[in-house]
């Protein structure tokens, strides 16, 4: 077996073959999951080829950034489209694909992969970890009235306006006010124009019709969104609201909630920490579901991811990680000081061993360090140590991550 990378060229064998992967053709999912896969970079492909030429596996990577705590941007391959035949699998395939690919990664100069997981066991053994969560929120219109802020002031106060669109008609809006959005969101992904422009992916960057509520500040620039439909049963499903401040997301929140003809409103992607339930009169009325895990995080240097992320408390752990796909084992001394890290190897004795998939989950702050020890998974060595690590690996807010690929 070969495993090899591709050309432009190798578009349509590498498309055919993806498709008999998951048992699909080409038109059987909705438009922008169909059109999604020509906005792969066949550069960044790769193909599984038996000994008499014939592709049975596939994967490959596109180019985002990724938004770190402290509002940092730093580039992160987005893992996908990573599958073998029926007919070939168990035979080897995937893990010398996820290998190679994770050595390409590396020669690219690229310290961090991300990718959404189909099957966790699959992925957590090529050491990736769940970093982002979301959940879906359902909220009865009888009962969506809002509470009065209690903090007085001028909180949940909005000034600006909305205004109701088709997605055919505010493409670029949309992107504008996402990429505003995503590079101060933690766990947030870039989406590349080519991917608005094609609209390769879900609803609101598919092309699919849908409604946007368009909220513009004060003085009339677009500051947030809600993509929605409405199906025959009442139900209004939100794809996903983007806002730049807490009250430009209360009054879309607001709008959808008022809407007519509605029995239930459904936030299909919110993050643990959305405050919306907190600002209805009933606050039970939000019911939670859905909650999963959505991106997951692997750290392909250590000491260059570390350095990468803003930190909002001080201190120094020694981290001994373990990284058994690759065959590595390291320790380093990680230290932090107004804001900023250094992380070298060490000898000295470690306060916590963790694996790498679990250092993937902790790095956006979504998981607590303490979360996984309590779970088994990382030893802490000391008193103090894992209460430490939670300080410090904490972010400015949930992460969450919105995007689809």
């Amino acid at each position: 077996m070969e495993i090899r990378p591709t050309t432009d060229q190798d578009r349509e064998i590498f498309g055919d073959t993806l498709y008999a992967e998951f048992g699909q053709f080409p038109g059987s999912r909705s438009d922008g999951e169909t059109v999604w896969w020509s906005s792969v970079e066949m550069d960044r492909s790769l193909l599984a080829m038996t000994a008499d030429g014939r592709p049975v596996g596939t994967a490959t990577a596109h180019s985002f950034e990724l938004t770190l705590p402290g509002g940092i941007l730093a580039p992160a391959a987005g893992v996908t489209a990573v599958g073998v035949l029926p007919s070939h699998r168990r035979r080897g395939v995937l893990t010398a694909m996820m290998r190679h690919q994770l050595a390409e990664l590396r020669a690219r100069g690229e310290f961090l992969s991300v990718l959404l997981s189909s099957e966790a066991l699959i992925y957590q053994r090529f050491g990736y970890g769940p970093a982002t969560y979301t959940q879906r929120l359902t909220v009865p219109r009888h009962r969506a009235a809002f509470a009065l802020p209690r903090a007085g002031g001028t909180a949940g106060t909005d000034i600006g306006s909305v205004e109701v669109l088709r997605r055919a008609e505010c493409g670029e809006i949309l992107e504008e006010v996402y990429d505003r959005y995503r590079r101060t969101q933690p766990g947030a992904l870039f989406r590349p124009h080519r991917w608005w422009a094609s609209g390769a992916g879900q609803s609101p960057v598919s092309l699919a019709q849908r409604y946007v509520v368009v909220h513009r500040d004060a003085d009339g620039v677009p500051d947030g969104y809600a993509s929605y439909s409405l199906d025959d049963s009442g139900t209004l499903k939100v794809d996903e609201t983007v806002a730049i401040d807490d009250a430009g997301y209360t009054a879309l929140a607001r709008f959808v909630l008022g809407h007519d003809l509605v029995s239930q409103v459904v936030f299909r992607s919110v993050p643990a920490d959305d405050p919306l339930r907190w600002q209805l009169a009933d606050c039970s009325a939000g019911q939670v579901s859905g909650v999963t895990d959505w991106l997951w995080v692997r750290l392909l240097d250590v000491p260059r991811a570390l350095t990468a992320r803003g930190w909002f408390a001080d201190g120094e752990l020694v981290l001994d990680v373990d990284d058994p796909f690759l065959g590595e084992h390291d320790r380093y001394l990680l230290t932090v000081r107004d804001g900023h890290a250094e992380c070298v190897p060490t000898d000295r004795e470690p306060d916590l061993s963790l694996d790498v998939s679990d250092l993937g989950s902790i790095y956006l702050g979504g998981t607590t360090p303490s979360t996984l020890v309590r779970a088994g998974h990382i030893r802490a060595h000391r008193p103090g140590a894992a209460a430490l690590a939670d300080a410090l690996f904490r972010a400015e807010r949930a992460p969450h991550c919105l995007h689809w690929f």
